[in-house]
Order: structure tokens, then sequence, then C-alpha cells
């Protein structure tokens, strides 16, 4: 049987990301924002937009973190991933990517800036996924969750936060 994991890993370059799963930087704009054209909230310039390949395996997740900016996550190939959101007003949503729309699954979902993300297989062994990000993504954006903190700011969705946090 074909290890399609493998392939797409080697193929693709993908390498271990902070938050869990693999990924690899398919696009980094040479053009970029200055500090000063940019919200209070960047630090530093910011190219115009990156994007990535993202690969959740059976044995992976994305835990929980939040980014300073707006990210489009884009469904390529696999098993259904299931997005869970804890927005700005304390909303918990369940988005799930997939190929199959006629079941309520989108091919795309735009995860707004400062709200918490997590994501999952909802079931089976892989999903290839893609994350766009505008401004471009930085590491120093990326927030991750930590446990304690958000079972304290958000005791109703503990039981998502333990499931989904390091």
């Amino acid at each position: 049987m074909v290890n399609r994991i493998k392939i797409l890993t080697e193929y693709l370059d993908l390498k271990p990301h902070p938050e869990g799963g693999f990924f690899s930087e398919t696009y980094r704009s040479k053009e970029s924002y200055t500090g000063e054209s940019l919200p209070e909230r960047y630090n530093s310039d910011r190219c115009f937009f990156t994007s990535i390949y993202f690969l959740i395996t059976g044995e992976s997740f994305s835990a929980f973190h939040k980014l300073q900016t707006d990210e489009i996550w884009h469904f390529y190939e696999g098993n259904p991933v299931e997005l869970y959101v804890i927005t700005e007003s304390r909303e918990l949503m369940k988005i799930v990517l997939g190929d199959k729309p006629e079941y309520g699954m989108r091919y795309t979902y735009l995860v707004d800036k400062n709200c918490w993300l997590a994501a999952k297989l909802e079931s089976g062994n892989y999903a290839l996924t893609g994350c766009t990000v505008a401004p471009g993504f930085e590491f120093a954006d990326l927030e991750m969750g930590d446990r304690k903190k958000l079972i304290k700011d958000f005791p109703e969705h503990k039981e998502i936060i333990e499931r989904l946090t390091r």
C-alpha cells in the first residue's frame, strides 16, 4: 500500500510545526508593507501575504493558537478536518473542512484575527490543507495557547481545550 503521508512529506518538504502537524512555506511575497503603514499590533514590516501547506495526521493536531492576522484555511485532500474556533465573543464554533459540500463541509474557511484556533482530523489518517495569511505570517505573530490560562479564560470550553492543547 502506498504511504501517502510519506509521499507528501517528502515531495512537499514538510517539517514539524510548533503548533503541531507539518508544514512548508509555498509562497512569501517579495513586496512588503512598512511597519508604519500597518496597525500598531505589528512590530515590524510584513510582506503582503504568505501561504503554506499544512499536513495533519492521525497522530497530530494543530493546538490552540491565535494570530494577529486573518487566516484562510484551504482543504486539498485526505480526511475531513475539524476546525475549532473560539471567537472574541467567547463562542465556540466547529467548522469541517473537506471535499463533501453536500454534508456541510467547506473547501475554505476564514479564521478572524485574535480568535483561538485548533484543528484535528474528524477521522482517518491524514489531511493536506493550506493556510494563507495577509499581511504575511511571522512567528512573532503566533501565540500558542496555554492550557491552564485558556481553561481559566474559557471554562465553558474546558473539554475541547484539554483535548487540543499541549
